[in-house]
């Protein structure tokens, strides 16, 4: 209670001054009211649709018109049917290079903020050979057994190629040392030292 008494009193929770009942009312008058002003935009939208049409495209009076005459009216679409197809087209690549556009610039941003979207990956088991097939391709058909190409050692060889001595160690002091009579010259400087 102390914490709370001491909190600023914007971030206490206030006791709402309206009753349920009333809110529920007044958004039930919210929802009647964009209800209607939606039904008023679609009328709106379909009314400047057909003004523009009618501005475009004016209704056509074929009725007495000869052969020839109907014939000078259908190049006349036509030509007008091709203009439109080339502003609609040019259009078309406008808007395809907006996007890409759009899509490298928040690919930059992402890079600048550092933060990326990062698939969920799931584990997949895959063995050696499938990964070198993968890299290499079918052609090349590597097993990768490492231990066939393993060089196989016998345990007796080794034991035959170690010297067995079961002698006194100190016999074999100068031998193992590798100083051949250098420790008798070291042992004789230092007795006559003494």
């Amino acid at each position: 209670r102390d914490l709370i008494s001491r909190m600023p009193e914007h971030v206490q929770e206030r006791k709402s001054k309206i009753s349920a009942s009333r809110k529920l009312m007044l958004k039930s008058l919210m929802v009647t009211k964009a209800k209607e002003e939606l039904e008023q935009e679609i009328l709106v939208k379909e009314e400047e649709k057909q003004k523009y049409l009618a501005e475009k495209a004016p209704p056509l009076n074929i009725g007495g018109l000869s052969f020839a005459q109907l014939q000078d009216l259908c190049r006349e679409l036509h030509a007008k049917i091709d203009v439109v197809d080339e502003e609609r087209y040019d259009i078309e690549a406008k808007v395809m290079l907006n996007t890409r556009e759009i899509k490298d610039l928040n690919i930059k941003v992402l890079d600048l903020r550092g933060k990326f979207k990062r698939p969920n990956l799931r584990r997949v088991r895959v063995s050696a050979d499938a990964i070198l097939r993968s890299l290499l391709g079918s052609k090349h058909k590597v097993s990768m057994d490492l231990r066939a190409n393993l060089k196989s050692v016998k345990k007796e060889d080794t034991e035959k190629k170690r010297p067995v001595e079961d002698s006194d160690w100190r016999k074999n002091v100068e031998a193992m040392s590798g100083m051949e009579g250098r420790k008798k010259m070291f042992d004789a400087a230092k007795g006559s030292a003494q």
